[in-house]
């Protein structure tokens, strides 16, 4: 089963806070009040300026600028009460005040305009993840998974998490990774990685033959020169890490190569094992700037075993004194009852730990248990 928490829906932009308003309005009545009441000597006109100025905070440029005037107004009113409307200082007072509430309402409307443009773009990454993250199916052979995408904090920028799995004629190949950066470049280069995956994860016989597929297609000159004979201008800023499994269907077994990717974990008999390699690779991306193969490590993965695999926005989670999130001491945690119910309780437990429940990085996590031998 694919969880996909929907992201938190935004407000609309420029809608006022209503509970807010009412401290412009009451400032503006406060300040009348008084300063009508004051000593001659007293002026208390220029506080008003704090109305329109509080206004733009969270509200768009129509609300600001009718509190400006609502503060001209009151400030008018003051005036003609006080003394007259064109008396010397009065008139400076009124001057400041509407130049103030222009500058204002124009800061008001350009901030309206860039949360919109903000609002926009994230809407189509989310929705350009939503296509390059399709959902895993329940059940792939003798596996059972489960699969969950966190998306960051509404402020933060989409990342660009990805995973994968696909039958074989033989088992089941999965991948999780992530790519450096954010945004919909960020996406984009995930799309690719995983496009190759599904593509060439039912062809190729072996699995470094495939790892090497994904780094040629990772590696490849955007405008199709040969990345090798022309380097990029900014090279190693473009990578991915991944792990890349293979589980035979018939083999209680798991073959795996990492590319500079956070260990799988496989969590058995109330134990939790971290899946490290011996000869990691370099993540995808960086391998031709590093003299190495892609060598795979066979882990025994057995009928009752659960494996999980993350992304680096899981174990990089602070709690408020800034602690990493112990996923593999939460695992252990785990009362044991299927894939759904592991990241059900990870995820659970990851928002509790994190300030807010608000994550600053993406996170997904794929879980895979093997249920029968055959």
């Amino acid at each position: 089963m694919d969880h996909r928490p929907p992201h938190p829906s935004h407000r609309q932009v420029g809608e006022p806070r209503l509970p807010l308003l009412a401290v412009p309005f009451a400032l503006i009545a406060a300040v009348t009040v008084v300063d009508v009441l004051a000593p001659p000597d007293v002026h208390l006109g220029p506080f008003l300026v704090a109305a329109p100025a509080l206004t733009a905070s969270f509200a768009g440029p129509r609300m600001t600028g009718f509190v400006g005037a609502v503060a001209v107004a009151a400030q008018v009113t003051v005036a003609v009460v006080r003394t007259t409307a064109t008396d010397l200082n009065h008139t400076f007072q009124i001057i400041a005040l509407v130049l103030i509430s222009i500058f204002v309402t124009l800061f008001a409307h350009l901030r309206e305009v860039h949360e919109k443009q903000l609002t926009q773009l994230r809407s189509v990454a989310e929705a350009a993840q939503e296509v390059v993250l399709r959902p895993l199916r329940d059940r792939m052979g003798p596996l059972r998974l489960a699969s969950v995408y966190l998306a960051a904090e509404a402020e933060a920028q989409i990342g660009g998490d990805l995973y994968a799995a696909t039958r074989t004629p033989h088992g089941t190949r999965l991948i999780v990774g992530d790519v450096r950066g954010k945004g919909l470049e960020a996406v984009g280069d995930a799309a690719l990685v995983l496009g190759a995956f599904r593509a060439a994860a039912h062809q190729e016989a072996d699995l470094p033959t495939l790892v090497a597929y994904l780094e040629a297609a990772v590696a490849a000159d955007p405008d199709g020169a040969d990345s090798a004979d022309e380097p990029a201008d900014d090279p190693g800023e473009a990578f991915t890490t991944a792990a890349v499994l293979d589980i035979p269907d018939r083999e209680m077994t798991v073959r795996l190569i990492s590319c500079g990717h956070p260990p799988p974990l496989l969590l058995r008999g109330g134990r939790v094992i971290p899946l490290e390699v011996d000869h990691p690779a370099p993540p995808l991306g960086l391998t031709r700037y590093v003299d190495t193969g892609f060598a795979p490590q066979s882990f025994s993965f057995e009928p009752g075993d659960m494996i999980l695999l993350y992304t680096d926005g899981v174990i990089e989670a602070r709690d408020a004194e800034g602690t990493f999130y112990p996923l593999p001491e939460r695992a252990a945690d785990w009362p044991g009852d299927g894939p759904d119910a592991l990241l059900r309780h990870l995820c659970t437990d990851l928002l509790a730990h994190s300030p807010g429940g608000s994550l600053g990085d993406d996170a997904a996590m794929v879980a895979i248990e093997r249920v029968t031998g055959a």
